[in-house]
């Protein structure tokens, strides 16, 4: 049996989930058509600027087969990716020294300036929604979308039906 109150907490609970969700998906809206531009004016696809990002964002150089996993992405797309990316101009591939069958991405300096530029205005809009926040309160920020992310990874690993190609359900 619930208190008279839990029902109105859970249908608060319920609301607060929904604008949450309403407003990360504005927010994915925003930035993909801001990375749909840049893949534009860079002759790329989506897909190749989600490599671009996730070449920077890596701690140590990707592998095309971690690249792999990380997109979700069969071997040939991560190829014709690559090949893409290093015709632009954005990404060379290098041999470890150690292991000359490794293959290590980079994003190639001259590339990450034009990048950096074209991404300005949605860096611009980042800091100036930070002034409105306290430190501690923007730590809670960056710990919840960490926190989300991880969850968020853990549940594209753990579909059912999900094929490892498009990180989509299956019919």
């Amino acid at each position: 049996m619930h208190a008279p109150g839990d029902a109105d907490l859970h249908r608060s609970a319920d609301a607060d989930l929904r604008a949450l969700a309403v407003q990360l998906r504005r927010m994915n809206g925003e930035i993909n058509r801001v990375v749909h531009g840049f893949a534009a004016t860079q002759g790329l696809h989506a897909t190749d600027v989600q490599a671009l990002a996730a070449i920077l964002d890596a701690e140590e150089p990707l592998t095309p087969g971690r690249l792999r996993e990380h997109l979700g992405l069969t071997s040939g797309a991560v190829t014709a990716c690559l090949d893409r990316l290093e015709r632009a101009g954005h990404v060379r591939r290098s041999r470890d020294s150690a292991d000359r069958r490794v293959v290590h991405l980079h994003y190639v300096n001259d590339a990450q300036r034009t990048a950096r530029a074209f991404f300005r205005p949605l860096a611009a809009a980042a800091t100036e929604a930070r002034t409105g926040f306290t430190d501690a309160e923007l730590t809670v920020v960056v710990r919840f979308l960490t926190t989300l992310n991880a969850e968020l990874a853990t549940a594209r690993n753990q579909a059912p039906g999900e094929t490892a190609r498009t990180g989509l359900k299956g019919p």
